[in-house]
C-alpha cells in the first residue's frame, strides 16, 4: 500500500507559476485553523517573498497529479549548534486525502532536504488544540519543547520597538 501511495505522490519544489495555488493552500490552511481573517498574504507578496527575495521556499506535494499538499520553509540559526536548521512554517494536507500517509512523506522529505544541506534541526510549532497533529508528531518522534515560550512583535509595536530605540547603525 504505502509503495502504491510512493508512486502515486511526487513532490516538488514550487515555481512562480505555483503562486496562486500557495496562496489557495494558505488560505484553506488558515481556514482550518480558525484564522482566515488573519490572512493578509497576496499574489504579490508572496511572489516578491518567495520568488524574488527568496525568504522562503515551498514544496508542493501532487496526488495522482493534483496539488494537495504543500510545505513551506525557511532557514533558520541554532548559536548552540553553529549551523543552519529547518524552520517549517507551515504543513498542510487537504482533507480529501488525509490518513494516506503523505503527511509523513512530507516530513520524510524535509528531514532528507535537512540532512543534504547540513542542517542540524528540522523545527516547527504545532497550534496546542490541534490533537490530531500533536499525535502525529509524537509518533514520528517529535519533542515538544515545552519549556519555551514564543513570544512575537508585529504591526504596531514592532514599529514603536524599532522607532523608540533607533540608533544610527553603519548601514543606514
Amino acid at each position: 500500500m504505502c509503495e502504491q501511495i510512493n508512486k502515486n505522490f511526487k513532490i516538488r519544489f514550487a515555481q512562480a507559476a505555483d503562486n496562486k495555488l500557495i496562496l489557495e493552500l494558505i488560505k484553506e490552511l488558515a481556514g482550518y485553523e480558525k484564522l482566515l481573517a488573519e490572512v493578509v498574504a497576496t499574489e504579490e507578496i508572496l511572489y516578491d517573498s518567495l520568488f524574488v527575495k527568496k525568504q522562503a521556499e515551498v514544496i508542493i506535494g501532487e496526488y495522482l497529479g493534483e496539488p494537495v499538499a504543500f510545505a513551506l520553509f525557511f532557514h533558520n540559526f541554532s548559536t548552540f549548534l553553529g549551523k543552519a536548521g529547518i524552520y517549517l512554517e507551515d504543513l498542510y494536507i487537504r482533507p480529501e486525502v488525509r490518513g494516506k500517509g503523505l503527511g509523513k512523506i512530507m516530513l520524510a522529505y524535509l528531514a532528507e532536504l535537512a540532512i543534504k544541506r547540513n542542517c542540524g534541526r528540522l523545527e516547527w510549532w504545532c497550534l496546542d488544540w490541534n490533537k490530531n497533529s500533536l499525535e502525529f508528531y509524537y509518533q514520528m518522534g517529535a519533542k515538544a519543547m515545552d519549556e519555551w515560550t514564543v513570544y512575537r512583535l508585529s504591526g504596531e509595536k514592532l514599529a514603536e520597538l524599532a522607532e523608540k530605540y533607533h540608533v544610527n547603525y553603519k548601514n543606514d
